[in-house]
């Protein structure tokens, strides 16, 4: 075995990918060694933090596949049931638009990353958690070796306490969406993903760890971060304080079933100097997500719904009837069923989505509309106090403590109303409520696909066995020059159909691996009538 680090600061790469597809193989184009705390920080800056797209390469009408989405994961936003399809315009051409590159996770089919007009592209998403993991590894453990000489302690600890929370983020998406969900009774046994935690190169191929192993890991490196970032807060969202570590642990424990420790993680959260913004004192066109939010706790990465949904361009709001739409016209949309969540007076229903002439759109956030605007958020990666808040209410509510419930509710629904109706639900009436609550709030953040997952397994409310998701289909007509709904794909429960609530794990990494990783063969899924 060999056993070696090499690290190389000031924007060259540490750890990556070789032709071969090796997600954990180290290389060095420029081999230095890191010395202090600062020469750490820099390379955790430079390589580990998720980075945003370049809007200029992948504007809002496009989305180019050839080699891969260069956009974080934005199928993720189009499998659960606040997406719908979208298409408008006289013409079928669809090469390089939302709805073909990705409309075979839209209709869970057997190889999602095919789009509709056939072609394959690559899943990008796998190799870059695995080389910023390999980074962290060699900065968590050089932290460490450095702790007996180093005179900066104090931004030692901060650089180990950011490496952690990030290493567990990571391992976080890649559970969720390469493995199984967390259940109790079979976490054990169940599939997740590999664990690869020491600097150092193994000679080995890899398999995939239980999901009990990786949420170990995934708690122990936001303990310690804790640890590392007490009383440290961050100069902006984009780094990462005592705070985000507390917020992603209480998520974390939340998905575990383990309540007790969620509530307490959550109320050292809530204890910083965050609020809930109030939308009675909204205004038309202002964002209520963004950078500087009172609300947001951390943020990193791009924002790949801006890509994905309906473009928010003027172009929307044309009444000609004979307009030539822009590309989005084969996009995505709201759908109908989350907006018919929203009651009488519920401010979000309009702070939170623009309404065009043809659809809903998405635009909570501060987005790439002017691209020197530095407030923009990164919704990749984004943990806000309202989460904190419901994630707390939720694991009160499993623990049959439904007024403590209700009054962490109340702290974000007094600021959701210019009244707030009383919630009177109790038992599983009330999970059921925090569980709409929570989409509501959190709808296009990336939490709605892995809350359906684990509501499936949960042992104390479990999804009912006969819960599904329908998409419909649209076809083109070329003699009319219209496009019509023609049927629909039905994603059946997790308990009926578990292996499309998983994302296959890429070719290139089984290849490598000689086998020791394998999918579930997900089915080929079928147009329905009615």
């Amino acid at each position: 075995m060999k056993k070696r680090v090499l690290f190389y600061i000031f924007g060259v790469l540490a750890f990556g990918l070789g032709s071969c597809g090796d997600f954990l193989e180290e290389y060095s184009q420029n081999q230095r060694y890191a010395t202090t705390a600062q020469d750490l920080d820099e390379l955790l800056r430079g390589e580990c933090f998720m980075q945003s797209s370049n809007p200029s390469s992948n504007t809002q009408e496009t989305m180019g596949f050839s080699s891969g989405l260069t956009m974080n994961y934005p199928w993720l936003h189009v499998m659960d049931d606040d997406a719908e399809e979208f298409v408008e315009g006289g013409f079928p051409y669809t090469s390089s638009y939302p709805r073909n590159v990705l409309g075979s996770f839209y209709h869970w089919g057997s190889d999602p990353f095919l789009t509709l007009e056939n072609d394959q592209y690559r899943d990008n998403d796998w190799e870059r958690f695995y080389k910023s993991i390999g980074v962290l590894n060699s900065i968590i453990y050089m932290a460490d070796e450095f702790r007996s000489k180093e005179e900066d302690i104090e931004l030692l600890n901060r650089v180990e306490g950011e490496a952690r929370f990030l290493r567990a983020g990571y391992y976080f998406l890649l559970v969720n969406i390469y493995g199984m969900p967390y259940s109790k009774v079979t976490a054990s046994r169940d599939a997740g993903v590999p664990l690869k935690i020491t600097e150092h190169i193994e000679d080995k191929y890899f398999s995939r760890g239980s999901v009990e192993a990786v949420y170990s890991q995934i708690v122990t490196d936001l303990k310690r971060a804790t640890v590392c970032l007490e009383g440290i807060v961050p100069s902006s969202t984009l780094r990462v304080g005592e705070v985000a570590a507390n917020a992603l642990l209480s998520r974390v424990y939340l998905y575990m079933e383990e309540y007790e420790a969620c509530i307490a993680a959550a109320d050292e959260a809530m204890a910083g100097a965050y609020s809930v913004m109030d939308l009675n004192s909204w205004t038309d066109g202002k964002n209520v997500i963004s950078w500087t939010s009172p609300e947001t706790i951390f943020t990193q990465g791009g924002n790949a719904v801006v890509s994905t949904f309906l473009s928010s361009s003027t172009d929307w709001n044309n009444p000609n009837p004979d307009y030539t739409y822009p590309q989005q016209a084969f996009s995505y949309q709201v759908s109908e069923d989350l907006l018919r969540c929203y009651s009488d007076g519920d401010l979000r229903r309009t702070a939170f989505f623009k309404n065009s002439l043809h659809a809903a759109i998405p635009d909570k956030y501060k987005t790439w509309m002017d691209y020197n605007d530095n407030d923009e958020i990164g919704m990749d990666f984004l943990i806000r106090l309202p989460e904190v808040i419901l994630n707390k209410a939720e694991a009160l509510a499993m623990l049959t403590r439904d007024g403590d419930a209700k009054t962490e509710l109340e702290k974000l629904r007094s600021k959701r109303f210019a009244a707030a109706p009383s919630v009177t639900e109790t038992g599983e009436a009330l999970i059921d409520f925090i569980r709409d609550e929570r989409r509501r709030e959190l709808c296009f953040e990336g939490h709605r696909w892995f809350d359906l997952r684990r509501y499936a397994v949960n042992s104390i409310h479990p999804l009912p066995d006969n819960f599904t998701i329908r998409h419909r289909n649209n076809a083109y007509e070329a003699n009319s020059r219209t496009w019509y709904e023609n049927g629909y794909y039905e994603l059946n429960a997790y308990t009926q159909d578990r292996a499309a609530w998983i994302i296959p794990i890429p070719n290139y990494a089984i290849e490598f691996n000689r086998g020791e990783l394998q999918n579930e063969i997900r089915p080929n899924r079928e147009l329905q009538r009615d």
